[in-house]
C-alpha cells in the first residue's frame, strides 16, 4: 500500500500539541517477534518507517513528550502469550511510562488462568487482533477473555474493524468482522468496556452510531486519521465523540511520521475539554486503576 506524498513527510520534533498525552496503541514485541512482523508487513502491508525495539520505542516516545504508552501484543499462535504477558510486564517494571496489557490465544487451553495471573501481575488489559487470530468478534471461544477483562474491571482492546485487510492474513476480515458482530459482543457482555482501534476501520459511520447503544464501548484513532488508509473517517467525529475516543498512533509499526495523528488531532479546534479527554484522559480512566 502506499500514497504517494506520505511515506516521507517530516516529523514533528516533540509532541505537537500543549497537553499531556497518552498513546492507546503502541506496540512492544520481543525483538524475534517485531523482526517477523517488519518481515511481514514488508512483504504484504506497508514499509515500517521506525524500525525500533521495545526499549527504543519507548525512549522515542517519551523524549518527544509521550507521557504514557498503552504496551500492546497479541499472540499469533497457542502457546506463546505467557511469554510475551511476561514481557511486557518485565518492560513495564522497567519503565513506568508503560501501561501493560496482557494477550491470550482465544480457546487456547489454560486462557482464564493465563489471563488471571497477568492481572494479579499488572496488566491492565486485553489485546486481541482478530485478522491475525482469525476469530470473529462474537466467536464463542472469546466469552471466556471478557469475562475475566470485566470482572477484573479491565478493558479488552480488539482489533474488530475489517480493514486494514490483507489476503496475507489467510482470512477473510470482510465477512470475519463487522460492526454486528461487535453490537452482539456488547449486549451478551454488558459489563465489558471494549476499545476498537482504528475507529473501526473501514464500518465508521456504523461505529460511531454503536456508541449510543453502549456506553462502555470506545475507539481509538490508530491509522484512520493520518489520511494513509483508502477512505477514512468524518473528521468531525473528533469534536463530536472525543469522550469516547482514545488516542493511539500504531507506533512504531508506521509508514509515515510519528506525528502525523497528533498534528490532525491539533489542528482540529477542539475544546479543551475535549482535548484532554481525547488526548489522554480516557485512556487514564480506563487503563489506570482509581
Amino acid at each position: 500500500m502506499d500514497v504517494p506524498g506520505l511515506l516521507d513527510d517530516p516529523e514533528a520534533p516533540r509532541a505537537p500539541v500543549d497537553l499531556p498525552v497518552v498513546d492507546a496503541h503502541v506496540h512492544l514485541f520481543p525483538d524475534r517477534l517485531f523482526e517477523a512482523l517488519w518481515g511481514w508487513f514488508d512483504r504484504h502491508a506497508w514499509p515500517i518507517r521506525y524500525r525500533l525495539r521495545s526499549e527504543q520505542v519507548i525512549e522515542f516516545l517519551a523524549t518527544r513528550g509521550v507521557e504514557r504508552v498503552v504496551g500492546l501484543h497479541y499472540a499469533h499462535k497457542p502457546g506463546i502469550a505467557a511469554d510475551l504477558n511476561r514481557y511486557v510486564l518485565d518492560l513495564a517494571r522497567r519503565f513506568p511510562q508503560v501501561i501493560p496489557t496482557a494477550t491470550v490465544f482465544p480457546g487456547e487451553r489454560g486462557a482464564r488462568d493465563l489471563l488471571r495471573r497477568a492481572f494479579g501481575e499488572g496488566a491492565r488489559g486485553v489485546k486481541i487482533h482478530c485478522h491475525v487470530q482469525k476469530i470473529a468478534p462474537d466467536d464463542p471461544r472469546l466469552d471466556e477473555v471478557f469475562e475475566e477483562a470485566a470482572a477484573a474491571g479491565v478493558p479488552v482492546v480488539m482489533h474488530a474493524g475489517r480493514e486494514p485487510a490483507s489476503d496475507a492474513y489467510g482470512v477473510d476480515t470482510r465477512a470475519l468482522c463487522s460492526v454486528d458482530a461487535v453490537d452482539r459482543v456488547l449486549a451478551r457482555h454488558p459489563g465489558l468496556t471494549l476499545v476498537v482501534p482504528h475507529l473501526g476501520a473501514d464500518e465508521f459511520d456504523e461505529y460511531e452510531a454503536l456508541l449510543d447503544r453502549h456506553p462502555r464501548l470506545f475507539l481509538d484513532t490508530t491509522m484512520a486519521i493520518a489520511g494513509y488508509l483508502p477512505g477514512g473517517p468524518d473528521l468531525g467525529v473528533l469534536a463530536r465523540r472525543a469522550d469516547r475516543l482514545l488516542y493511539g498512533s500504531d507506533f512504531p509499526d508506521l509508514p509515515y511520521a510519528w506525528s502525523r495523528e497528533l498534528g490532525v488531532v491539533a489542528a482540529a479546534g477542539l475544546t479543551p475539554a475535549a482535548a484532554r479527554a481525547l488526548l489522554g484522559g480516557t485512556a487514564r480512566r480506563l487503563f489506570l486503576p482509581p
